[in-house]
């Protein structure tokens, strides 16, 4: 097994960590960090000597509210928000300045952004999407299209061409993204702040897992995606609908130990982020185990030895040479106060193969 070398992040937020993001630079080693102490951390891994290491809190942004979600726009210097204030915001690094791109009527859980089409997507517990055009100005970034759900989303994301909701109840939509750029263009013109314009998903989709689904993450390459639950469970799946493709389709089990009397304590999956070079992906649990998998292969690439907590949130960097891994107490720790130097962010620095699953490259 080829070694790699973990270090943990200087300056860790306050409070449980809710998300990570890598830049989308690939050789860019800055990381924002969403917590629920109200802040947006960005880091950069490098020191001043340009050493990859314990790195550097760069700059913290606050809210008004717990922050649940982070992403980066088109370059690094450019990141979306969401959170508990109900509110979807773009901040520029350069000024540090915050602008309101909407409101929703509830937290919003989620926020994406696709390059390909210069759009940000929320997704709120008011059961809504709202999706924002970011290339027009500020004008139509302020009015963006609304589409209803069925029910709440509790995780959403994003290939090139398609967003894949996951939502209360266990349903799953998938949305063309081509088909909500559009959508926002309608909106403009018909001067309606988006409010009761109707799309159809591409798909709509039962959850394969029996229990609600805790993260939904999407293939590099346009071709499917995984799925975890509360129950200690991953689906992988593939959009093409075919009965040959979706029968491809499988769920396992993972993230479980056995108490001393010999039962098994099932934990949350609460987290799962795709490799962008190898394709193979990571899971979180509430046991504190992050493990590395090969979802065509169908087997376990490795699992790396136990942190000291839940797994909050995992994401590989652009070029794939480092996995976050961001740590808080949850639930499973019986804890509904995080103490202080509890919350901790480690990055791995992955040898070439570490990612690698049996059938790549």
């Amino acid at each position: 097994m080829s070694s790699s070398n973990q270090f943990t992040v200087a300056s860790p937020p306050t409070d449980a960590i809710s998300a990570l993001k890598f830049s989308p630079e690939a050789e860019s080693t800055r990381i924002v960090v969403s917590s629920w102490d109200k802040n947006v951390y960005l880091y950069d891994l490098r020191d001043e000597n340009g050493t990859v290491g314990e790195g550097k809190l760069l700059q913290k942004f606050e809210h008004r509210a717990p922050v649940l979600d982070v992403c980066f726009g088109d370059n690094e210097n450019e990141i979306y928000t969401a959170g508990l204030d109900w509110d979807v915001r773009k901040i520029d690094m350069n000024t540090g300045q915050q602008t309101v791109l909407s409101s929703h009527e509830a937290g919003v859980r989620s926020v994406v952004y696709s390059p390909e089409h210069s759009i940000v997507i929320s997704g709120s517990w008011d059961s809504t999407l709202h999706v924002h055009r970011t290339d027009g100005g500020p004008d139509t970034e302020s009015q963006p299209a609304v589409v209803s759900l069925p029910s709440k989303p509790f995780s959403i994301s994003l290939t090139s061409t398609k967003l894949v909701v996951a939502m209360a109840s266990r349903a799953l939509h998938i949305y063309d993204l081509k088909a909500l750029a559009l959508l926002t263009a309608q909106a403009d013109s018909e001067s309606t702040n988006g409010n009761g314009l109707e799309i159809e998903p591409w798909q709509r989709r039962e959850s394969s897992l029996k229990f609600m689904t805790r993260c939904v993450a999407c293939m590099p390459g346009d071709m499917g995606y995984a799925s975890s639950s509360i129950e200690g469970r991953v689906a992988v799946e593939w959009f093409d609908p075919s009965p040959e493709s979706q029968a491809r389709k499988y769920a396992f089990k993972c993230h479980r130990q056995t108490s001393e009397d010999g039962f098994d304590v099932v934990y949350p999956v609460n987290a799962l982020a795709f490799h962008p070079v190898h394709g193979s992906f990571a899971s979180g649990g509430g046991d504190g185990v992050v493990a590395l998998w090969d979802g065509i292969a169908k087997r376990r690439i490795r699992q790396y030895q136990k942190y000291p907590s839940s797994i909050a949130a995992v994401g590989f960097s652009s070029n794939g040479k480092y996995l976050a891994v961001g740590v808080s107490p949850g639930f499973e720790d019986g804890k509904d106060e995080v103490s202080e130097g509890v919350v901790k962010l480690f990055v791995r620095e992955l040898g070439e193969t570490e990612a690698k699953g049996k059938g790549a490259k």
